[in-house]
């Protein structure tokens, strides 16, 4: 290369893009790649915040600025809208969650060279950067990283350990995989670590599926006022500032309906926010989930039915969505291609549908589109902040 060449976009796994096409990491539109292949920073690079930055998995886009940043996710969504043929009638500012506002993650720990390593894999490596900073994590998570290092450091043997930290509202909930307890001293450390730190529950998985181990009182997650019972590894959404903004879009386009079909509904993040003002019917796959949505309805008094319903083998079908005037579905990443084909055949008015992938959102919202349903609304989430994951919240009216 003779001459500089300026970064004019990023791509979506984070990478700065020139016109001519070139992908160079860690660069932001505005940039000029000089001839020797260094970096000349524009005025949208930013300086990022973690010392981990560059190695750490966890985060890709920390050089961007805000309004770069914002610009990536409104485009990894109106990309997969426009690459299906879908033009949204209106699409609403972006939506940022702040710095350390995660509650939930999945860490790996490894004893590596005889001292434990806990934190994120480097990008696209099995290798584990040892956090000692987090801008992304909650306080609460974050604080406990330290004291699991300590818990482990005692130990001599090989292991590979996956901790998924879930902040609940008795504090933080953890769940252990692969780690395996010898006798009492092991065991009883692991209780005086739950006990001197507080936790809200720990669930070990020692080879033969997970088992509750700590919790001294049941563990629960609010939804709109509503305390819910919170089974070991429930889905949870990424922050709750993300969580907000999806639940109030849903509400904000829903508001006029009377009757909801909440599917997917999980705990009820959906149907206890909605219920205010229609009567929910919920649909969930998982027991555990769908009971304690059901038992926390009924303590709250809230119109809330519950379906036991596997949508991927089993679709609501067009009959049994007639008495429907709204509905609000958030599947998981593959879409759900059966269940919004039973849509697209029915007669619901308003769709309001969540997405932690565009791709399969975009595809099935072609479904609804060719069978008479306007994209009016599209609201772009970037709860997983620096990330090159983004969500959405959409609307699909007849």
């Amino acid at each position: 290369m003779s001459t500089s060449e300026e970064i004019v976009r990023v791509a979506a796994k984070g990478d700065g893009v020139t016109a001519s096409g070139r992908h160079v990491a860690l660069s932001a539109p505005g940039d000029r790649v000089l001839p020797d292949g260094t970096l000349e920073f524009g005025p949208h690079h930013a300086e990022p915040p973690c010392r981990h930055f560059g190695r750490c998995g966890g985060c890709q886009l920390q050089h961007l600025d805000e309004e770069v940043l914002a610009g990536f996710v409104r485009d990894r969504v109106l990309n997969a809208a426009e690459g299906q043929g879908l033009i949204p009638e209106h699409v609403a500012p972006v939506h940022l969650s702040p710095p350390s506002t995660r509650r939930r993650a999945t860490l790996r720990a490894i004893n590596g060279g005889g001292k434990p390593l806990i934190g994120f894999n480097e990008g696209a490596s099995h290798r584990v950067v040892d956090m000692r900073e987090c801008h992304v994590l909650h306080p609460d998570l974050f604080d406990l990283i330290a004291p699991l290092r300590d818990m482990l450091a005692p130990r001599r043997d090989k292991y590979a350990v996956e901790i998924s930290l879930t902040l609940v509202n008795q504090g933080v909930d953890c769940a252990i995989k692969g780690l395996t307890l010898e006798g009492l001293v092991q065991t009883e450390a692991l209780l005086d670590f739950c006990r001197d730190h507080g936790l809200a529950r720990l669930t070990l998985d020692q080879g033969y599926g997970a088992e509750t181990f700590w919790e001294p009182v049941p563990v629960t997650i609010s939804f709109t006022g509503s305390d819910v019972a919170m089974p070991a590894g429930a889905f949870l959404q990424a922050t709750a500032d993300g969580e907000a903004a999806l639940v109030g879009a849903a509400r904000e386009w829903l508001a006029e309906c009377r009757k909801v079909a909440d599917l997917f509904a999980g705990l009820g993040t959906f149907a206890f926010a909605l219920a205010g003002s229609a009567r929910v019917t919920a649909a969930e796959a998982s027991r555990e989930a769908l009971l304690a949505c059901r038992a926390a309805a009924g303590r709250a008094g809230l119109p809330v039915e519950v379906q036991h319903r596997d949508l991927f083998r089993n679709p609501l079908r067009p009959e049994e969505l007639s008495p429907f005037d709204g509905v609000v579905l958030d599947p998981p990443r593959a879409g759900a291609r059966e269940q919004v084909m039973q849509l697209a055949a029915s007669a619901v008015p308003r769709i309001v549908y969540v997405s932690c992938n565009p791709s399969s959102w975009a595809r099935d919202g072609r479904v609804l589109v060719d069978a008479g349903y306007r994209l009016a609304d599209l609201k772009p989430v970037g709860q997983f902040r620096w990330s090159n994951h983004v969500e959405l919240v959409s609307l699909f009216v007849r």
